[in-house]
């Protein structure tokens, strides 16, 4: 359970931080405000930033009750998760993030916070391949490395195992 607390404390600062406050400064700098009409953009952009937001949770929680740890680089997982939304794709986490600003930028049919999106999904990408994968290599080795092959780090579906 404190695993679950420490996990909440950071996904809410991260979120807070990342998700909320700044693309608030962007639309604002931007000069986007609230929508007059509820249109099918913005109907469009809630359905998805909902659908992100439950698929964040999901790997938040994952991480805490199967990884007994945290999505923090400095409390990570101490088991490797590789059940619930980890078993179709090696980073939900960051769909899900995505999916939350990408369904914020149709709401807001902001030009800006799609760049913004693009830009984060750029920067978890290096962030995996530059840190998180060489990280997870040297904690859980032949497991991780069998994940690597079974589970693609961005594409859902069958890994290359299942493909050959």
């Amino acid at each position: 359970m404190a695993a679950l607390f420490r996990a909440m404390t950071y996904a809410t600062v991260f979120a807070g931080v990342l998700l909320i406050y700044l693309p608030a400064r962007l639309l604002a700098w931007a000069g986007v405000g609230r929508p007059a009409a509820l249109d099918s953009p913005q109907i469009a952009g809630m359905v998805i930033t909902c659908a992100g937001v439950a698929l964040a949770l999901w790997c938040i929680a994952s991480f805490a009750l199967i990884g007994e740890g945290t999505p923090a680089p400095f409390d990570p997982p101490r088991q490797l998760v590789i059940r619930g939304s980890y078993r179709y794709v090696r980073n939900p986490m960051y769909y899900g993030g995505a999916m939350a600003l990408g369904g914020a930028a149709l709401y807001y049919e902001s030009a800006a916070l799609a760049a913004f999106t693009a830009g984060f999904l750029l920067a978890a990408h290096l962030f995996v391949l530059l840190y998180e994968e060489p990280v997870l290599r040297r904690k859980f080795g032949a497991e991780y490395e069998a994940y690597c092959g079974r589970v693609r780090r961005w594409q859902p579906g069958a890994g290359q195992a299942a493909l050959q």
